[in-house]
């Protein structure tokens, strides 16, 4: 599967779901990383006429959301499988899927810029990490500023994407089973999404990229999330996050 080809932003947690499923399903492909926040609008765009990644590319087709995109893998590489065989166990995979994706991901992602572009020095310092253009302090800061109010940067809906990563931790308290897995007793879509999704919070040593240096703000922050979630999402990296079968 030489021709498999992934276009990804590095630290995104979407994308980051995606890597994983490529990974834990040993699908060997190349990754692409346009310049984040600069050229990748374009570059998902032309592919998809949407502005986001990731973005890929799959036998001659051209998929974009990480949704979509775990979908077309599960049908073309059904081992191991992330969709749980029982009925009403695939469902209730996919609605925390859904839930992690949309009401939890989104205030990560959020909450993350808006703290960041408070900073000058730090945001100048993440965008050259990210391999963005060297933008001194100031422009650096209104650059990340920017994409902190594309995402409705104020102290209102900082106040609300917090309490929404809190209520995705608090998901996980209450939906792990026994077997320690959110469905069922096989790691699932659902184990790798919630996984992905709060890994800037859990910061797990098995990342796969440099992560940019995040304020005080956010590190504290995550300090005071529920542990217990936070150790769960720490043990499935641990026993679930394969090597990377990038080629």
């Amino acid at each position: 599967m030489a021709d498999t080809v992934l276009w990804h932003i590095e630290i995104s947690h979407y994308n980051e779901k995606v890597r994983w499923a490529l990974d834990l399903k040993g699908v060997p492909h190349r990754r692409r990383a346009p310049m984040p926040g600069v050229l990748h609008p374009f570059v998902a765009l032309a592919k998809t006429r949407r502005p986001t990644l990731p973005v890929l590319e799959l036998d001659g087709e051209t998929i974009g959301d990480s949704t979509r995109i775990i979908g077309a893998l599960e049908r073309r590489f059904p081992e191991p499988p992330l969709y749980p065989e029982d009925p009403g166990e695939r469902r209730r995979a996919l609605e925390l899927e859904d839930f992690f994706d949309e009401e939890v991901a989104p205030h990560i992602r959020r909450f993350a810029f808006y703290e960041i572009s408070r900073d000058p020095e730090l945001a100048s310092r993440g965008l050259r990490q990210l391999g963005s253009l060297p933008l001194p302090g100031r422009a650096a800061a209104l650059a990340v500023r920017g994409v902190a109010r594309r995402y409705g940067g104020n102290e209102d809906v900082m106040e609300d994407a917090r309490a929404h990563v809190r209520a995705g931790c608090e998901r996980i308290l209450a939906e792990v089973g026994p077997s320690g897995y959110l469905v069922g007793d096989a790691f699932s879509v659902a184990d790798l999404t919630a996984a992905s999704i709060l890994y800037p919070a859990a910061q797990p040593p098995e990342f796969q990229y440099e992560v940019p240096e995040f304020p005080a703000s956010v590190q504290e922050f995550g300090a005071s999330l529920p542990d217990g979630a936070l150790e769960w999402v720490r043990r499935m990296w641990r026993e679930h996050r394969p090597p990377s079968a990038e080629v």
